[in-house]
């Protein structure tokens, strides 16, 4: 491959030139940091990084190059890669391609060379934020900025903005995974931009998956006659997916829920709970998060720039049982009367620690079994 000069620019008129790879274009969208320090393939096909561009907190991206195992989607849906330094040449038995070549098939533009730990404390401070990365050839140097804030116009705000609609299945299928019983029975997944793990998890333990887009009716979900249904991942702001509220609301004491990211906020609106854009999100694989249920702490993969509202759950009927140990904020509630239980947090990683995997178990023996 070979190298190219591009530059980032933020919103705030921050500009950082350096060396771009993957596809040669302008691509712009909402900037996050992620703190992982591996598992660059499961973070970049997460579905939920629509429109976003991932500055990572490791230092080299790369070296594994890409395979056909750790992908979390058919897609790469983000908007653009930022690294410290980008490894050109891939060394893993299990690599197929370089991440250049993969990001080019996916026409998203990638940079390294710049400080990311410079942009990953201005995001810190000032917040996640609008950025574009693009190609210099061509662009005078006394233009640069003048250029970048042109094609800033055409990028969107994350808040106010509906991104469920875009990562959704268009049509129902059905997942499968070997070891599934049929005696187990079904659980429905409304696919809000599902990461695949989330589907193994479920399979691995017997259950027949069956995925669903995020607008299917109350009554058409209820026609599989699932033991449960879960709410997935997804991309965007939890108020722009409205009609998706309401079905909810229809599904609550009827079936069991288990909602993650995306569908814990869905699912908090749905019991009248009010969710918020956070500052700079949470992002990464090294989160602590505290278990109320025992009071242990676990390590969770995370990426969400979305919260609920902690003093707008309903107390009687609602229990906080997970937090946030680096900030306060939700990260679980459950209602045994509503059959429901809700994580912020991946339980299923890809990437991250598998601290959280026991929220799979611990539903299905507290609501199902």
């Amino acid at each position: 491959m070979s190298f190219f000069e591009a530059a980032l620019y933020l919103e705030n008129g921050h500009l950082f030139e350096g060396k771009g790879f993957g596809a040669e274009i302008s691509k712009g969208g909402e900037a996050v940091f992620n703190t992982g320090m591996s598992g660059y393939q499961e973070i970049y096909t997460d579905p939920s990084y629509l429109n976003q561009i991932v500055v990572m907190g490791s230092s080299q991206i790369g070296n594994t190059g890409i395979n056909a195992q750790d992908l979390e989607s058919s897609s790469l849906l983000l908007s653009g890669v930022v690294v410290r330094e980008y490894c050109a040449v891939p060394s893993n038995w299990r690599s197929v391609q370089s991440l250049s070549d993969y990001l080019v098939m996916a026409k998203v533009p990638g940079i390294g060379e710049v400080d990311t730990r410079e942009i990953t404390q201005i995001l810190r401070e000032e917040g996640a934020q609008k950025g574009i990365i693009f190609p210099l050839d061509k662009i005078k140097k006394t233009d640069i900025k003048i250029h970048a804030q042109k094609l800033l116009e055409s990028v969107p705000s994350m808040e106010g903005l509906d991104l469920v609609s875009k990562v959704s299945c268009q049509k129902p299928y059905r997942y499968s995974e070997q070891g599934w019983k049929e005696d187990c029975g079904t659980i429905v997944v409304y696919d809000f931009g599902v990461k695949w793990n989330i589907l193994r998890h479920l399979g691995k333990r017997g259950f027949q998956i069956q995925v669903v887009p995020f607008h299917t009716p109350f009554e058409e979900v209820m026609k599989y006659r699932p033991k449960a249904v879960l709410l997935s991942n997804g991309p965007g702001d939890p108020a722009m997916v409205p009609h998706s509220v309401q079905e909810i609301q229809k599904l609550i004491g009827k079936v069991p829920i288990l909602a993650i990211c995306m569908g814990h906020q869905l699912l908090a609106r749905a019991i009248g709970a009010q969710t918020y854009k956070l500052k700079f999100g949470h992002h990464g694989i090294n989160h602590p998060v505290k278990d109320l249920s025992n009071n242990k702490i676990i390590i969770t993969s995370q990426n969400h720039g979305f919260a609920v509202r902690a003093d707008t759950l309903p107390g009687r009927e609602v229990q906080l049982n997970h937090v946030n140990l680096n900030d306060g904020t939700v990260e679980g509630f459950c209602s045994n009367s509503l059959k429901v239980y809700s994580v912020q947090f991946h339980p299923e990683s890809a990437p991250g620690p598998s601290d959280a995997s026991y929220i799979f178990d611990h539903f299905i023996r507290g609501f199902i079994q």
